[in-house]
């Protein structure tokens, strides 16, 4: 099971990541862009962000770990299950949504 504590360690690898709030919830931003953040609504979930594309493969792979809310329709993110979600799959996404929201000058 990965935690937030674990999604904020893996952060720390990327370069000017910061824990912050978003919406009054934890997140992480990239100089001052969220890239992340652990929503506290009824349904849960990590909030990343992904081309639409790879939004619509997640959901239609049926993996319980990766789902979405009628508020985040037709938009590039992702909401994404900590308890089922697998660790390294999880990296890689958070390495691409931090690519979203970061500045040319850090890729």
């Amino acid at each position: 099971m990965t935690t937030w504590d674990d999604v904020v360690a893996l952060a720390a690898e990327l370069p000017e990541t910061e824990e912050s709030t978003w919406y009054r919830t934890p997140a992480l931003k990239v100089a001052g862009k969220g890239f992340a953040r652990l929503r506290t609504e009824a349904e849960g979930g990590l909030v990343l962000f992904c081309a639409l594309d790879e939004k619509q493969a997640l959901l239609a792979s049926g993996d319980p770990a990766f789902f979405t809310t009628p508020h985040y329709d037709g938009y590039g993110s992702i909401l994404v299950d900590l308890d089922r979600v697998d660790p390294l799959q999880l990296k890689e996404m958070r390495t691409e949504s931090w690519r979203r929201k970061a500045p040319k000058k850090l890729l």
